[in-house]
């Protein structure tokens, strides 16, 4: 179940990610395999941010410092997934609007609560 819990995030991922190329000018993704990609290369990237500096300057964590991470993590992207452009205004404002969504469908796919096991001893 936990395999098929990570690709039902990606997919509503990218859905999400297809939606807000529509919506956001200077983001652009060529696709629903663009976006796919690009969910689980920020997914990726966010991951890696966040075993080198911890929580508090992912995308996934608070503040300012979160969201200005995201932007950079999104305008990052457009360099490894083809399909992908992104202004550094358009990444900004991608970051954004993903944060809004991200208030009502959390997408996070690395949660440390997944990974945990909890004991029923």
């Amino acid at each position: 179940m936990r395999f098929l819990g990570h690709v039902i995030r990606f997919i509503v991922s990218a859905l999400v990610l297809m939606v807000v190329s529509w919506i956001v000018p200077g983001f652009s993704v060529g696709g629903f395999v663009s976006a796919l990609l690009l969910a689980i290369v920020i997914a990726v990237l966010a991951w890696i941010i966040e075993s080198i500096f911890g929580r508090q300057i992912t995308p996934f964590g608070r503040g300012i410092v979160g969201f200005l991470t995201s932007a950079l993590v999104i305008w990052l992207s457009q360099f490894i997934v083809t399909g992908v452009h992104a202004s550094i205004i358009g990444a900004i404002l991608a970051a954004l609007v993903v944060g809004i969504v991200d208030l009502f469908i959390p997408v996070s796919p690395f949660d440390r609560k997944d990974s945990r096991r909890k004991s029923t001893h």
